[in-house]
Order: structure tokens, then sequence, then C-alpha cells
């Protein structure tokens, strides 16, 4: 006999830009938000019954509605509070999640001087947060990055492998890193300032990264993550995937010429995987 089990739903892909006018200055984001909840929803799968459904479009609805009046400067700070008006206002509903992407807007500088009203995208990378809260419990917040695509042309190593016979990489003392790194933390308290907690976490990740004499995309990773559990004590954990971008040395004595480490062709398909948890 079959029965239900665990389940959720809500809506997905609800895309919001949103300026912030102040006096001197506008402030503007790009969100892609995902609202999940689980709660008393049975009957709707086993006997047609949605008298317990809140319409995925009213979920879409209530984002915009919410983003209307919301003081939230963060990514964190309004997953939290539609998560709350998402609780507060279903009492069918035992748990909410909210996951939100942040395009890299960041503010157009001219003549060396930011503009007030004028925006550039940054980068490939998004800004990320999933945030959970059961009725009774307090958020857990899990906060992060997607696509930080970075490279160094020196200070990266591979030697010392395993070789067995079908292995036909050559060592590298010298190596092009490059990564396009997705970075997950989670913190001790909901309440932090995550916007001030994230710039010091890049900041550490990028300056790390940057000044590590690497062994290994591994020997990097740990690195990077143990520097940002220093400088951050508000963070229990961090988890980092560092696929391997690789750039080949490419071959030119078919064509009488040497490469001192000159020319290379990237590949990014297949790379190599990393990937782990850092913990205090």
């Amino acid at each position: 006999m079959a029965r239900l089990g665990v389940n959720r739903y809500g809506k997905s892909r609800v895309r919001l830009s949103r300026i912030t006018r102040h006096p001197e200055h506008h402030d503007f984001n790009e969100w892609n938000v995902r609202v999940l909840l689980q709660g008393e929803f049975g009957t709707s799968f086993t006997e047609a019954d949605n008298s317990s459904i809140l319409p995925t479009d009213t979920m879409k609805n209530t984002v915009y509605s919410i983003a209307r009046d919301s003081s939230a400067d963060t990514i964190e700070g309004f997953a939290m509070e539609l998560g709350d008006y998402l609780l507060r206002h279903n009492p069918q509903v035992s748990e909410a999640s909210v996951e939100i992407e942040e395009k890299a807007w960041e503010r157009m500088i001219l003549d060396g001087v930011p503009e007030t009203t004028t925006f550039r995208l940054g980068g490939p990378e998004l800004q990320t947060v999933y945030a959970n809260r059961k009725r009774d419990g307090e958020w857990r917040l899990t906060s992060g990055i997607d696509g930080l695509t970075i490279l160094k042309t020196t200070k990266s190593a591979f030697t010392g492998y395993i070789k067995d016979r079908l292995t036909t990489l050559k060592p590298a003392t010298d190596r092009i890193f490059g990564t396009r790194a997705t970075i997950r933390w989670d913190y001790g308290s909901a309440q932090a300032n995550h916007a001030d907690i994230r710039g010091r976490i890049i900041d550490t990740l990028l300056k790390v990264f940057a000044e590590h004499e690497s062994m290994s995309v591994q020997h990097t990773l740990f690195a990077m993550g143990q520097a940002a559990l220093e400088a951050v004590p508000q963070i229990s954990r961090i988890h980092l995937t560092m696929p391997n971008l690789h750039h080949v040395l490419a071959d030119l004595s078919p064509f009488g010429q040497d490469n001192p480490n000159h020319v290379f062709v990237p590949i990014d398909e297949p790379h190599g995987y990393i990937e782990a948890t850092v913990e205090r």
C-alpha cells in the first residue's frame, strides 16, 4: 500500500529588482527567490483536497508585497522577513524555507568617484542564502557565493602524487590555478551583521588564494577555509567546492617553437572536482 512521504511545495524563480531611493544615492538589488513550505498538505496529494493549499501564485505576490515595505538591506534579512510572514499568516505551515540568489551589481566608478545612480554587473558570481525555520524554532542560515571565478598564474604546483600504469600527467612546479568556486558558510546565530560578515569572508578567501603557495587544490582549499574561520568567529563551518579549471601547455614543437610556460589551452571539461567542509 502506498503512503505519502515527506513533501513540500512552493514557488521558484521569482525574479525581483528593487531600488532603494536615498536622498543622495540609490541602491539597486536583483534577486531570484524560491519559497518552499512544509505542513499539513497531505490531503492535497491523497484526496485532491486543496483546502490547506496556499497557491504558489500567492507566494509570488507575497514576495513582491513584502519587498515593497521591507527594510532589509541583505538577502539574509529579506529571507527571514518573508519566511516569518508566511508562517505568521498560514497556521497549516510547519516549516518555511527561503532561498535567494543575488546578482553582483556594483556602483559604477566615474573619474574615481562612485556614481550615485548607475551600476555595472561586477562578475558572474551570485550571492546566495538558504534560510530555514520551523514554526517554533529559530532561523538557520547558510549564506554563500556561487561562481566565484578566480585564477593565478604562479604559486601553484602539483607533485608527489600516485603514478600507476595509466598515469600520464607530468609533475608541475609552476602552473596556472583557476577555479569557479562555490562556497557556503553556516552562522552560529541568525542574528548577525550579514553584509559585514560576507565581505570579510570573501576578502579573506581572495587574499589567501592569491598569496598561498599551493601544492594542490586541496592544500589551498583548506588554507582558505581555515583563514575564513579565524577571521570570522560568527560562522561555525564553511564548505568550499573548487573545480580545477585546467590550462594545458600548448605543444608548439611541431612548429619548431619552444613554449616556456607561455601559451596554454583552457580546458574546463573534464576538470578536477574538489570539495570539503572546514569546521571548528
